[in-house]
């Protein structure tokens, strides 16, 4: 164990396996930031160091996502056509691994279940929408808060939110088959 004032070292997954743990058997609400420190081992300011709040926790590494969706609709060739370009990037970003921990099941009930988390779910889905109208404004010609790239950002994560309720309705669907059922949608808006 580190000395007095050094705290245990941990990492982002061991806090976030915790957290969820504890909030099957607590409940979210009930669930203080300074548990979850003590579960894991670290001090509540070190905790604060890994996640800014608790509902941080519950998106877990969203910026580090968030970079990589941005980066696969940069690297998406110009000649592919708009609508599957955003399409195949949203159905990519949808696409996780069925051994994730906390299963992305888990994680998804919790934000789209938590009366709590709702206000900051829409500050991570606003982070999101912008990452889809800068990239649409790029291919257009447009700035990112003009119209059609504002649009596309609320219409992709609006299918995205759809295809979630219909999965954790019926989890032995395919998550990523049902945000691509849901995506074609977008094609009838953009294509010319």
């Amino acid at each position: 164990m580190a000395g007095p004032g050094r705290p245990s070292a941990t990492t982002h997954a061991a806090i976030e396996t915790t957290a969820f743990r504890l909030f099957a058997e607590r409940g979210f609400d009930a669930t203080p930031m300074e548990l979850i420190a003590s579960e894991v081992g670290v001090g509540r300011r070190t905790l604060f160091r890994y996640f800014p709040s608790k509902n941080d926790i519950c998106w877990g590494a969203f910026d580090d996502t968030l970079g990589g969706f941005a980066a696969g609709l940069a690297a998406t060739p110009d000649d592919v056509p708009l609508w599957r370009a955003v399409h195949r990037a949203v159905v990519d970003f949808n696409d996780f691994p069925l051994d994730a921990d906390p299963p992305h099941e888990q994680r998804m009930r919790l934000i789209l279940g938590t009366p709590a988390l709702q206000a900051h779910s829409v500050l991570r889905y606003a982070q999101w929408r912008a990452v889809i109208a800068a990239y649409v404004a790029r291919r257009t010609g447009a700035t990112p808060d003009a119209l059609l790239p504002r649009t596309v950002g609320h219409v992709s994560l609006a299918l995205s939110l759809a295809a979630y309720e219909r999965w954790l309705d019926d989890t032995t669907a395919s998550l990523p088959g049902l945000v691509d059922e849901a995506m074609t949608g977008l094609r009838d808006h953009l294509a010319p």
